[in-house]
């Protein structure tokens, strides 16, 4: 008989992070890596992290269109 401590893990579901700005997931077909509009690019507002990009400068949004 095994008297060991059975530990029973939940499992979570893998969310990919997304910013505000952002259309999709990165890597998602039909859409591209594109530059901040709020804060072109930089990264930042003033002194702190641009909300819209989460810092990073860049989005994610659907291209091509009709």
């Amino acid at each position: 008989m095994n008297t060991s401590a059975r530990v029973t893990a939940t499992r979570q579901p893998v969310q990919p992070e997304m910013d505000p700005g952002d259309e999709a997931v990165e890597g998602t077909p039909g859409t591209g890596e594109d530059v901040c509009p709020i804060c072109r690019g930089t990264g930042r507002l003033g002194t702190r992290p641009c909300d819209n990009c989460g810092g990073t400068g860049k989005i994610v949004e659907g291209i091509g269109g009709a």
